[in-house]
């Protein structure tokens, strides 16, 4: 049987390879370029930073199988991405390792039908099973979407970061 036409294609989250790469750099400079837009002052790009992403991905993210690095497809097509690292919390805390979600992004014509959510929570299952004891992430305090999508995966404030442009 064959599904109805009003019905949405099955996107397939998965982990990123090498030779994803090509494909989500447009989708990494969307994110960057978005995030600039919220607020010029805290996220300022340099010139180059789909080369700077490029050479993360393919070295330390890559290298690293409990790092981060998923791509949500349809129909062949990158159409989403969620990226993170194991890290360790400052030494004063007694808190095990963490996952930290860096970055996370949607094509806009493909939200609000799940696809988000799916590679959260797949980070979240792949921090976990890489001994995660915690999953942290930043939001831009303007970006509202994502934080209703974060705290409806059982996310909390736990910080406000403050900027004083000097």
């Amino acid at each position: 049987m064959q599904p109805a036409h009003n019905q949405p294609a099955k996107v397939d989250v998965r982990a990123g390879t090498a030779k994803d790469v090509p494909d989500v750099l447009p989708l990494i400079e969307r994110t960057a370029n978005f995030h600039a837009q919220l607020d010029p002052d805290r996220f300022r790009l340099k010139p180059g930073v789909t080369d700077s992403y490029r050479r993360w991905l393919t070295g330390r993210l890559l290298d690293n199988p409990a790092n981060l690095f998923l791509v949500a497809r349809l129909d062949g097509r990158a159409v989403g991405f969620v990226l993170g690292a194991m890290q360790e919390d400052a030494r004063i805390y007694a808190v095990g390792p963490i996952g930290f979600i860096h970055d996370l992004w949607v094509d806009e014509e493909q939200r609000k039908q799940g696809i988000g959510r799916d590679l959260v929570q797949a980070a979240i299952d792949h921090f976990r099973q890489h001994g995660a004891e915690q999953v942290r992430l930043d939001s831009a305090v303007a970006n509202e979407r994502a934080q209703r999508l974060f705290r409806g995966l059982g996310f909390r404030v736990s910080t406000v970061e403050m900027l004083l442009k000097v």
